[in-house]
């Protein structure tokens, strides 16, 4: 707290102004930007149809969100566990709600939107609580989300935790192996059309 405000009364209006004024200040610095070059409000996010390229910027798009969204917010474990990344509800889950804030930030939306996405948010907890139970997911350790096998299909395998030390090296990993998977996908669609039709044999 100031004890005393400082005399300007021999200041140039002009020349405080100035100097009070940092051009470079942004607020929001500590908060994922919005797509300022979207001409609307984004829509959703099908992680099945995305291509590599665009399944690299959804990832890191999320990544930054989700670490803003724990940190604003104070989650818990149980609500977003660290490798939410390799637990498709999860993604889907958080995707959707990136989304969902993405619209309400949006110069279109009504004065109301981000008290809509806070009430979506607090039944959106609850999921995010019941599949990481459900996933097995900690703080510092992972394990595939246990799949049962109906009758007529094959054993699934064994499930057992692993630990993972870092993070975010975890992430950076899983997110290439995503994005060559579909790449590979691509290369192979690509290698099976027809050049001179462009259809599939």
């Amino acid at each position: 707290m100031v004890d005393e405000l400082p005399d300007t009364g021999e200041v140039d209006a002009g020349e405080a102004a100035e100097d009070e004024f940092d051009e470079s200040y942004d607020p929001d610095t500590d908060a994922p930007a919005a797509d300022d070059d979207a001409a609307g409000p984004p829509g959703p996010v099908n992680w099945n149809l995305l291509n590599a390229d665009a399944a690299e910027e959804e990832w890191l798009a999320l990544n930054e969100w989700v670490h803003w969204l724990r940190h604003t917010y104070g989650l818990p474990v149980a609500v977003v566990p660290p490798f939410w990344h390799r637990h498709p509800a999860l993604v889907w889950e958080l995707s959707a709600l990136h989304i969902h804030w993405l619209c309400a930030i949006h110069p279109e939306a009504k004065g109301s939107a981000m008290l809509v996405w806070h009430r979506d948010f607090t039944e959106a907890q609850e999921r995010l609580r019941h599949w990481t139970a459900a996933c097995g997911t900690r703080l510092t350790t992972d394990r595939p989300t246990r799949r049962i096998a109906w009758p007529g299909e094959p054993d699934t395998d064994p499930i057992e935790d692993i630990v993972i030390p870092n993070r975010e090296e975890d992430f950076v990993e899983y997110m290439h192996a995503d994005v060559e998977a579909r790449r590979r996908a691509e290369d192979q669609f690509i290698a099976g059309l027809v050049l001179s039709t462009g259809e599939v044999p």
